[in-house]
C-alpha cells in the first residue's frame, strides 16, 4: 500500500500542481521540541527566536504511546510482513528512514517475544534508485520450496510490492517481488529475477501470502493482492513462491468508494467449532471508510482453494419510500437554475444537462440511481459554479438524497476571493517591476532577505501578480529555505487585520516556527499560518486592543520538509473580522435565504445516502442549492435522487461489515505462522485524511494493539469478534478504582475520584441507558476538554466524540464523532472495554462485536475520568479501572531467541 497523497480520480493538470508540495515531503525535521523565545522587533538571527531547551527523553515526548508500537523517529504506516518464527514476533512496516512524513518507502523492522514489548531493529529492506518497497508479507518457507535456503535452515521469504521509479525499466509499474533471509529476518537479499509477478499495472499491490493445505492432500502457496482502482482481490497459486498462476478474482463488492488495499484471507472456526469453518476476506479501503477516509472491511464466506465466495456481499438497494423532488432522469435539470463559471474550456462544472454517469478523466462513478445525476466534474475539478432547485414546501420529516464527490465542507457564506473593505498595507506587495521588498523598507535574514521578495510564483487565490512566498527564496527554491522577514512599522488604525495566507504550518511539537507574526512593542501578539495547502485563504486578527499603536509584521520560516513554506498576500486593516472563503463542494438546504442544512462528499466517486431531519421547517418554503467552489483535489460534487420521506435513509456504508468503526484502524492484516493457529491482527493507527499532519515528533504514527480475532454466530450470520491479545491485559494487573454496585448517573458530567484518573489505562464499564438519551464515560479530561465515549440510545450506537479532545486544529477533517451500531444485551446493558494510551482510545463493545479506534491529542496533563448522562438518568452497573504498565521505551527489551519449533 502506498498511501496516495494526491487525489487518484483525475488527471487534471491543475490538481497535480496543487499536490506538488506534498511530493516534497520526506525531509528530516531538524529541531528538537523547543519553545518560542521572546520576539524581536527587527529581523534578528533566526536562532534567537528559539533558545535551546531540554528535549524530552525517548518515550517521554508528549503524545508518545506507552503500550503501542511507534518507531523511535520518523514516519511509519502499514504493518508489513508480520510473522512468528522461533519464539519471536516480527513486525515489518512501511517506513521513511529519512523524515517524518510519507516518502522513501522502505521496510522498518521490530521484534518482540510477547507482542507488547517491541525492540526496533535495523532497517530491513531499504528503498533504492530503482524502486520503493511497498507493502507485503513474510512467510516461513519450512520445506524450502523456493530453494533460497536449506532443509536445515529454511528461509524466510518477504513478498512485497516493487513501486518502480523512473530509473527502472519497469518505470511507473507496481509488481510483486521477493527477498529472502537466512538469519531469521535480520538481513534480506533481493531475488535477482524480480519481479516474480507483473501485470503491467500501476496499481497492483499489497501481496498477502499463505500456505493452503488441500483437502485432497498436498498444498501450495496462495497470494492475495489487489488491483486497487478496479476494486478487485486477485488470488494466485505457486509451488515455489517464484512462479505464479491466476486462481480467481473477487470484487468489486460492498464498499468501493476508494482504493482497495492490503487484502488478507484466512479461515476461522465459528465459535471454536472445527466442524464449522468459514473464511474471512479482509479488504482495506481508502478513502470510503464508514467513518470517513481509511478503514478496513471484511467478508465472510468460503474458499475452496481456487475461489473465495462471499456470503455477506450486499445487493444494490432501491430508493427509500417517499415523494421524489428531483431525480434528473429525463435528460434535463427539471427547472433548476444552473450557474456555470464562464471562460472555461467547456461549460463546467455542471454543463447544460445531467451527467449519465462518469465524465471524461474521472474514475468510475457509482451508486447513483437510474439515468442521470448532478456531476460537477464537467471539465475536471477546475470550474466553479452552483445549482438551485425550484422552491418547494417542506411536508415531511426527512429529506433523503445521494451525495458523493469531494469532502470540502461549507465554512462561510463567502464564495469569492474579493478583499473586505479597508486599507491595503504594503501595496499588496505589488512593488514596481525590477524592485524588491528591500526597497519597500523590509528587512530580513537568511533565505528571506527582502531582496529575494516578492515572488511571482506559487500558491493559488493570490491577488495581483506578486506575493510573499518563502518557498521561492534564496539561492535555490524549496521547503528547506529558512529565515525571517520584517516589515516597516505601520499604525493599527482599524479594529481588525485581514490577509491571505497559504502554505504550511507547524505545531509546537515540531520544534519549528512557520508563521506570520504581528509585533507590537517588539512582542509577538498575534500569529497565523497556512493549512498545508497551496490555496491562500482569508485569515486575520482582532487588534482593537492595540488601536493607535505602531506595529510590524514578521514572517518566520524555520521549517523544513513537506509544506515547509508560507505564502502571504493582501494584508489589510479592516473594520470587520476576516471571513474565510468557503472552498466547498456541498449540497445545502436553504430556508428564508439562509443555509440551514449542509452535506459534503467523502472524497469518493461512489454516492451514498445522506439524510436531513427537516421537521422544524414543515410548512415553509425551501430550496436545494448545490455548490462547487473548489478548484483542486476532489473539487467536485455528485448528487442524485432528492426524496421527501417520513424516515431517514440508511447510508449503504453502515450496512457493510467493518473491522473497526473509528477513524484510525487501517491496513490491518494478520500474523503468519502463528502457534496453535491463532489469528492475531494489527492495524496502522492513522488515517490518510490527516496522516501527515498529526502533531507528533520525532515520530509519526503508531500501530494498534494486537487483536485476537474470531467468528461468532449472530442473527445476521457469522461475524468477527475482536479482543486485545492476553499479553496486553497482563500489563493491567492492579485495580486503581472500582465500583461494583449499581448506581444512577444523573444528568451532567461527574468527575470520578483521582484514583480513577490516568492516561495509560484499561477501563471496563457496564451501563444501562435508562432514560438518558446519551450516557457514558469521558477520558483524558481536564475540565476544559476530554474524549467522550458513550451510548446514543435513539441511534442505537456506541460513539467516540473527539471534537473537544484537545488539539484538533492541525487538520480540518480530524475533529469527528465516530459511531458503531450496538444492541444492548438481554439485560439492557452496554459493556465497553476501553484502552487509553496517551494519544489514542480503542473501544471494544459487547465483547468485541464492535470496535472503535481513534487517535486523540489531549491537552498537557489531561487525565481525568468522568461519567455522564444527557437528557435523563442512566445506570452505572460497574466500572473497573486498571493502570497499564509501560511496554515501550520505559524499559528496552531484548529479544531472546528460543528453540526452534
Amino acid at each position: 500500500m502506498k498511501g496516495d497523497l494526491c487525489e487518484m480520480h483525475s488527471n487534471n493538470v491543475r490538481k497535480i500542481q496543487a499536490c506538488s508540495a506534498l511530493t516534497l515531503a520526506g525531509l528530516s525535521l531538524t529541531a528538537a521540541l523547543a519553545g518560542a523565545g521572546p520576539a524581536l522587533a527587527g529581523g534578528g538571527p533566526a536562532s534567537a527566536l528559539m533558545p535551546a531547551v531540554t528535549a524530552p527523553g525517548l518515550g517521554d515526548e508528549q503524545y508518545r504511546p506507552a503500550v503501542h508500537f511507534t518507531p523511535k523517529q520518523n514516519w511509519m504506516n502499514d504493518p508489513n510482513g508480520m510473522v512468528y518464527y522461533n519464539g519471536v514476533y516480527h513486525l515489518y512496516y512501511q517506513h521513511n528512514p529519512s523524515g517524518n512524513t510519507w516518502g522513501n518507502m522502505s521496510w522498518g523492522h521490530a521484534t518482540s517475544t510477547d507482542l507488547m514489548h517491541w525492540k526496533e531493529q535495523p532497517l530491513a529492506i531499504p528503498t533504492d534508485d530503482q524502486q520503493d518497497i511497498f507493502s507485503g508479507s513474510v512467510v516461513v518457507d519450512k520445506e524450502n520450496t523456493s530453494g533460497f535456503g536449506t532443509a536445515e535452515n529454511p528461509p524466510m521469504i518477504a513478498i512485497f510490492t516493487s513501486a518502480y521509479k523512473d530509473a527502472s525499466p519497469y518505470k511507473g509499474l507496481q509488481a510483486q517481488s521477493l527477498a529472502y533471509s537466512l538469519d531469521e529476518g535480520q538481513t534480506w537479499t533481493k531475488y535477482s529475477a524480480n519481479p516474480v509477478l507483473n501485470r503491467n499495472s500501476a496499481n497492483f499491490r499489497d501481496p498477502k501470502v499463505f500456505w493452503y493445505d488441500s483437502p485432497n492432500g498436498g498444498g501450495y502457496w496462495v497470494m492475495a493482492a489487489v488491483e486497487a482502482t478496479e476494486h478487485k482481490v486477485l488470488l494466485y497459486k505457486s509451488a515455489n513462491l517464484k512462479d505464479w498462476s491466476l486462481l480467481s478474482e473477487f470484487g468489486p463488492a460492498n464498499a468501493t468508494g476508494g482504493l482497495w488495499e492490503c487484502p488478507d484471507l484466512f479461515p476461522l472456526a465459528v465459535d471454536g467449532d472445527p466442524g464449522n469453518v468459514k473464511w474471512v476476506m479482509v479488504v482495506n479501503i481508502n478513502p470510503g471508510g464508514v467513518a470517513g477516509g481509511s478503514a478496513g472491511q471484511y467478508f465472510v464466506g468460503d474458499f475452496d482453494g481456487t475461489t473465495f465466495t462471499s456470503e455477506t456481499t450486499k445487493a444494490s438497494d432501491g430508493l427509500p419510500a417517499g415523494t421524489p423532488l428531483a431525480g434528473f432522469n429525463d435528460g434535463t435539470y427539471g427547472g433548476w437554475t444552473v450557474s456555470n463559471e464562464p471562460g472555461n474550456r467547456v461549460n463546467g462544472p455542471f454543463g447544460d444537462a445531467p451527467a449519465a454517469g462518469t465524465l471524461p478523466g474521472q474514475n468510475a462513478v457509482a451508486g447513483f440511481a437510474s439515468a442521470g445525476l448532478i456531476n460537477s466534474f464537467n471539465d475536471g475539478d477546475w470550474p466553479l459554479g452552483s445549482m438551485d432547485s425550484p422552491a418547494f414546501t417542506v411536508t415531511n420529516d426527512y429529506l433523503n438524497f445521494l451525495v458523493g464527490g469531494g469532502q470540502h465542507p461549507r465554512v462561510s457564506d463567502k464564495l469569492d476571493n474579493t478583499p473586505p473593505p479597508g486599507d491595503l498595507l504594503f501595496s499588496g506587495f505589488e512593488v514596481p517591476d525590477g524592485s524588491t521588498m528591500a526597497e519597500a523598507g523590509w528587512t530580513g535574514t537568511g533565505d528571506l532577505a527582502p531582496n529575494y521578495q516578492p515572488a511571482t510564483s506559487g500558491g493559488d487565490f493570490y491577488i495581483g501578480t506578486k506575493r510573499i512566498n518563502t518557498f521561492d527564496t534564496g539561492a535555490a527554491p524549496g521547503d528547506d529555505r529558512q529565515g525571517t522577514m520584517t516589515s516597516p512599522s505601520f499604525t493599527l488604525s482599524r479594529n481588525f487585520m485581514s490577509m491571505l495566507v497559504g502554505g504550511g504550518h507547524r505545531d509546537a511539537a515540531s520544534g519549528q516556527l512557520l508563521e506570520v507574526q504581528l509585533l507590537v512593542n517588539g512582542t509577538v501578539v498575534r500569529t497565523a499560518a497556512g493549512d498545508d495547502a497551496g490555496a491562500l485563504n482569508w485569515k486575520g486578527w482582532d487588534v482593537s486592543e492595540f488601536a493607535g499603536q505602531q506595529a510590524r509584521l514578521r514572517i518566520v520560516d524555520q521549517a523544513t520538509g513537506g509544506w515547509g513554506h508560507l505564502t502571504l498576500d493582501h494584508v489589510m486593516l479592516t473594520d470587520q473580522a476576516a471571513v474565510p472563503r468557503s472552498d466547498e463542494t456541498t449540497v445545502n438546504l436553504v430556508v428564508d435565504g439562509k443555509v440551514v442544512r449542509t452535506a459534503t462528499g467523502a472524497n469518493s466517486e461512489v454516492l451514498d445516502w445522506a439524510s436531513w431531519n427537516v421537521s422544524e421547517f414543515k410548512g415553509r418554503q425551501a430550496s436545494i442549492r448545490v455548490v462547487d467552489n473548489n478548484r483542486f483535489g476532489w473539487g467536485h460534487i455528485l448528487a442524485d435522487e432528492f426524496i421527501a420521506s417520513s424516515h431517514p435513509a440508511t447510508p449503504r456504508l453502515e450496512t457493510y461489515d467493518w473491522l473497526d468503526y473509528g477513524r484510525d484502524y487501517y491496513a490491518s492484516v494478520s500474523f503468519g505462522n502463528m502457534p496453535q493457529d491463532q489469528r492475531v491482527m494489527l492495524g496502522w493507527m492513522n488515517n490518510w485524511d490527516y496522516a501527515n499532519a498529526i502533531p507528533t515528533s520525532p515520530w509519526r504514527s503508531a500501530m494498534s494493539l494486537p487483536r485476537q480475532v474470531g467468528l461468532t454466530q449472530t442473527a445476521a450470520g457469522p461475524r468477527l469478534v475482536q479482543k486485545a491479545v492476553p499479553q496486553a491485559d497482563k500489563l493491567a494487573t492492579r485495580i486503581s478504582y472500582a465500583e461494583k454496585r449499581a448506581r444512577s448517573i444523573t444528568p451532567g458530567t461527574h468527575v470520578l475520584p483521582s484514583a480513577a484518573w490516568g492516561d495509560v489505562q484499561r477501563i471496563d464499564v457496564t451501563l444501562a441507558p435508562g432514560t438518558a438519551a446519551k450516557s457514558g464515560i469521558t477520558v483524558l479530561g481536564n475540565g476544559n476538554s476530554s474524549t467522550v465515549i458513550g451510548y446514543d440510545k435513539a441511534a442505537g450506537k456506541v460513539y467516540v466524540d473527539r471534537r473537544n479532545s484537545g488539539n484538533t486544529s492541525f487538520h480540518p477533517l480530524f475533529a469527528s464523532v465516530d459511531s458503531a451500531p450496538v444492541t444492548p444485551d438481554a439485560s439492557g446493558n452496554v459493556t465497553l472495554r476501553i484502552y487509553v494510551d496517551r494519544s489514542s482510545v480503542e473501544v471494544f463493545a459487547q465483547n468485541g462485536l464492535r470496535t472503535i479506534t481513534d487517535q486523540v491529542f489531549p491537552e498537557q496533563g489531561a487525565n481525568q475520568v468522568a461519567l455522564f448522562a444527557e437528557g435523563g438518568t442512566a445506570q452505572l452497573k460497574s466500572v473497573t479501572i486498571k493502570p497499564m504498565a509501560e511496554s515501550m521505551f520505559g524499559a528496552e527489551t531484548t529479544t531472546t531467541k528460543r528453540g526452534r519449533r
